[in-house]
């Protein structure tokens, strides 16, 4: 059986996440963490141990206790061989934050998390998705072509919004949901961004990222085409973020379950108040 090359190097990750623990939150965190509590305090229900899997797990910690919808919740940092560890049906809720657009399985990473959760149990997440920095890539693909005539994986890879109910469903959720927030962020240039993306510990996590080092002509270059590109009247340049949240649900007979095939009661015409008309047959004669 052979084994799919990984898309991201995960312990390069971990060690770069591990260098931004123990200071001020950054402000990607402190916005993720007041999206995560609004969307906790739409659940009318109470959890009495939560799992939080996030680079800044603390912070995101500190701020669900403070919903009073936790009793404890237990932080994690994200996982560099994607194993995380998890008992099985030991937790109530469990919240991954920024670390799915990152795994090299994800599918394997929600099955582990569902079976983490006890039944009827919260599994709320959210992840970079869809176009979000398209800018940068853009700028990075068109720098490199102009330079070395090629180009090399710069800009990690983003999930379509299409792909993630999927997964869910996949991994056994019950009830899932995904949703997207798109914001453009603005930056006084495009070097502003690029350390603002490494001080995070998100600089090209690529297993397949070139070694050598960006000379000082490729920087040059992707920064004139963000600008050419990108940038608005005053000068600042544009940053896309595309956030999705996925919500789901550990499998309960509580649950709302789907009507069966043939179970309703009423008919679609009686509903319209139209007459119901029997479809033709199809006929092979063409007609």
């Amino acid at each position: 059986m052979t084994t799919a090359e990984p898309i991201f190097d995960r312990a390069l990750l971990a060690r770069r996440l591990a260098r931004t623990r123990g200071h001020e939150p950054s402000i990607l965190t402190r916005t993720i963490a007041e999206e995560a509590a609004d969307r906790l305090d739409l659940v009318t229900r109470r959890f009495a141990t939560a799992a939080v899997i996030a680079a800044e797990p603390d912070h995101i910690a500190e701020r669900l206790m403070s919903s009073g919808k936790i009793d404890r919740v237990v932080p994690f940092a994200p996982a560099a061989d994607e194993v995380l560890g998890l008992e099985a049906e030991s937790f109530d809720a469990i919240f991954s934050i920024l670390d799915l657009q990152t795994a090299n399985d994800v599918p394997g990473l929600l099955v582990q998390m569902r079976r983490a959760l006890r039944p009827d149990g919260l599994f709320l997440a959210c992840l970079l998705a869809g176009d979000s920095l398209t800018e940068l890539r853009q700028s990075w693909l068109a720098a490199e072509v102009l330079i070395t005539g090629g180009v090399s994986p710069r800009v990690a890879p983003m999930i379509g919004m299409q792909e993630l109910g999927a997964l869910l469903q996949r991994a056994g959720f019950a009830l899932p949901v995904a949703d997207l927030d798109r914001t453009i962020v603005r930056y006084a240039d495009a070097v502003s961004l690029i350390h603002e993306i490494r001080a995070l510990g998100y600089s090209n996590p690529l297993a397949g990222r070139s070694r050598k080092p960006v000379t000082r002509g490729l920087l040059g270059a992707a920064v004139n085409a963000y600008h050419a590109n990108f940038a608005d009247a005053d000068g600042r340049i544009r940053a896309t973020l595309e956030v999705a949240w996925l919500t789901g649900w550990a499998p309960h007979e509580s649950q709302q379950q789907p009507l069966k095939p043939g179970s309703a009661k009423a008919r679609l015409a009686d509903a319209l108040r139209v007459p119901e008309q029997k479809l033709r047959a199809d006929r092979s004669d063409g007609e």
